[in-house]
Formats: structure tokens, C-alpha cells, sequence
């Protein structure tokens, strides 16, 4: 079994630390992604973390994963809403997958709250900030079986 595994982010994740501290924190995407090495080596997992603002470019990553990982974390941020084509992905890698958000997407506007990316996902975290990736490496960890080391 791969001890990998895969966190991608979506569209204007990259602008984290500035972009709507009010709602997303003062954390970068580099803050999360050493928060993510962290906690997954706690289980003694490694992780691929990506961050594209192009869909196809997600789309792609996670049939890699198909191969290469254990599971994937996935915040699609603003593709959540809207691609088709990352829920077939997910579909078709057939590895598990966990939803997060930052956010508590069902307590803002109406159009976040319906996911396709829900409908692949074995869970969702949603509303604890940057701990929401913590959780879901957390969360995957055990879904694969991946004991934490002592």
C-alpha cells in the first residue's frame, strides 16, 4: 500500500494569508502545507501537495493519485459548486477521498452549498479553519489503516 498521500487545493488557495483574513486566517498555503507534512507523519505518511487554479490541471493530479497514493485530501475551493469532471475523477481513481473547507460552506451563500464534490467524497470537513486539513490527513489516515506511530 502507498504511504502517500495526496492534498490538492483549487482555485485562489494560493492567495492565502491575504485573501479574506477575515474568513480564511493569516496561514499561507505554505503554513498548510507544512501543517499537512506534520500530521501526516505522525502516521508515517508522506505528502503531495498541489495547488492549481486550473481544473484540468486537478482533474489530472487526482487520476495520478489513482496510482500513486493512499487517498486524497481535496479543498476545490470554487470548482466544489461546479465541476462535473473533478466528481468523475474522483469517481473513477477509486481511492478514498475526503472533502475539507476552511469555511463552514452550509452557513454562507446558498450557491457553495451544493457539492459534486460531496458526492464522491467518503467525508467532509468543513468550518475549522486551516485544523480542517489536519483533520483530514487525520481522517484518511485511518480510513487506510495507517496507525499513529509512537
Amino acid at each position: 500500500m502507498s504511504q502517500t498521500l495526496y492534498v490538492l487545493n483549487g482555485p485562489n488557495m494560493n492567495l492565502l494569508g491575504t485573501r479574506e483574513p477575515e474568513k480564511y486566517g493569516s496561514a499561507t498555503l505554505a503554513d498548510v502545507e507544512k501543517l499537512c507534512a506534520t500530521t501526516a507523519a505522525r502516521f508515517g505518511l508522506t505528502v503531495v501537495f498541489r495547488q492549481s487554479n486550473l481544473e484540468g490541471e486537478l482533474v489530472t493530479w487526482i487520476q495520478e493519485a489513482r496510482t500513486k497514493a493512499a487517498g486524497i485530501l481535496l479543498n476545490a475551493a470554487g470548482y466544489t459548486t461546479t465541476s462535473i469532471a473533478i466528481l468523475d475523477a474522483l469517481l473513477a481513481v477509486q481511492i478514498p477521498a475526503i472533502e475539507i473547507h476552511m469555511t463552514n460552506i452550509h452557513a454562507r451563500e446558498s450557491f457553495r452549498q451544493n457539492s459534486y464534490v460531496s458526492k464522491a467524497a467518503k467525508a467532509v470537513i468543513a468550518g475549522f479553519g486551516t485544523d480542517s486539513y489536519k483533520l483530514g490527513i487525520i481522517g484518511l489516515a485511518d480510513m487506510i489503516g495507517a496507525k499513529e506511530q509512537a
